[in-house]
């Protein structure tokens, strides 16, 4: 075997899906293959090989996961601001109909529903939760009509 092949050995014992939830990310194309090649190049010239191949698995996936968080210090943030991004969108969005607050609708843009909760559904979906490709498929028709508008 060669020396290279060795280095990477005791890299059979990660569990690198339990390594992606402990750094809270979603998949492990988020971790790029230089910066798992250094971290493991770097815990090898540290512990050693022959320590490395005695750690047990669960230690050995702490030790990658510090590694990587030095590594990776600028996407973890990213990701965490995004993630709270989110998380404080949908709770602004999400959280008045538990508490029974106000809701803002426009009595105006109910008018063309005539009784169809489906429409009544595609509409609160689409002002509560930003839904915007919803237009996108009317463009998309094969048929070359006027549909700027609605016509009686």
């Amino acid at each position: 075997m060669a020396e290279n092949e060795k280095e990477f050995l005791w890299t059979v014992k990660l569990d690198w899906l339990n390594i992606i939830s402990i750094l809270n990310l979603n998949n492990i194309n988020q971790i790029s293959e230089f910066k798992k090649t250094k971290a493991i190049k770097r815990l090898t010239k540290i512990y050693g090989l022959e320590s490395l191949m005695s750690f047990e698995p669960e230690y050995l996936e702490n030790l990658v996961v510090n590694e990587l968080k030095e590594l990776m210090k600028k996407e973890l943030t990213m990701n965490a601001k995004k993630q709270e991004r989110i998380e404080r969108e949908m709770r602004n969005k999400i959280i008045p109909f538990q508490r029974g607050g106000i809701i803002k609708i426009d009595p105006r843009d109910l008018k063309d529903f005539k009784g169809d909760e489906n429409d009544l559904l595609k509409y609160l979906y689409k002002k509560f939760l930003g839904d915007k490709d919803d237009d996108k498929d009317d463009e998309k028709d094969k048929y070359k009509e006027d549909n700027t508008g609605y016509y009686i």
